[in-house]
């Protein structure tokens, strides 16, 4: 039988593979934290937020959770998403994740990816040139910031 925490991680990314993004927020705990290369330090309500607004501009998303261990404080999850990101680029992201649990939620979920692969794929040729530099990561840092930003201020009215 599986671990508790195991089930919620085959939730997550069930949901995930769905596009749905409700779901998946609710699988955070209050004040849970949030980070990957692109989206550093949310917390509260902002990685429920962040899930809901990336997988309802998904078009063509596919989700695949490779592998995943959970015991009672934590976790991990080896997935892979295939997607067209805004420039109209094909990306394959392999990203493997770290979880702390708390009364069966997450509380803390980081996510590992090679920001440079992910820069080469969904920028082109400006990602081959420059996506390993701190100047590319900070701008998609910030657009990324902004639109989460706005579609928080949307969903708050």
């Amino acid at each position: 039988m599986a671990h508790p925490n195991e089930e919620l991680i085959e939730r997550f990314y069930a949901a995930f593979a769905r596009r749905d993004g409700a779901t998946m927020a609710a699988c955070y705990a209050p004040g849970a934290r949030f980070s990957d290369p692109v989206f550093t330090s949310l917390r509260d309500d902002e990685p429920g937020a962040m899930w809901r607004m990336l997988t309802g501009r998904a078009k063509d998303l596919e989700v695949t959770l490779v592998e995943h261990q959970a015991a009672d404080e934590r976790g991990s999850a080896h997935w892979l998403a295939d997607y067209t990101f805004s420039t109209g680029r094909r990306v394959h992201n392999d990203v493997r994740a770290e979880f702390r649990f708390e009364h069966g939620l997450i509380a803390g979920h980081q996510d590992s990816f090679s920001f440079y692969a992910w820069a080469r794929q969904a920028l082109g040729p400006a990602g081959l040139a420059l996506g390993w530099t701190p100047m590319v990561r900070t701008k998609v840092r910030r657009e990324a910031r902004s639109g989460l930003d706005d579609f928080l201020a949307q969903a708050r009215g």
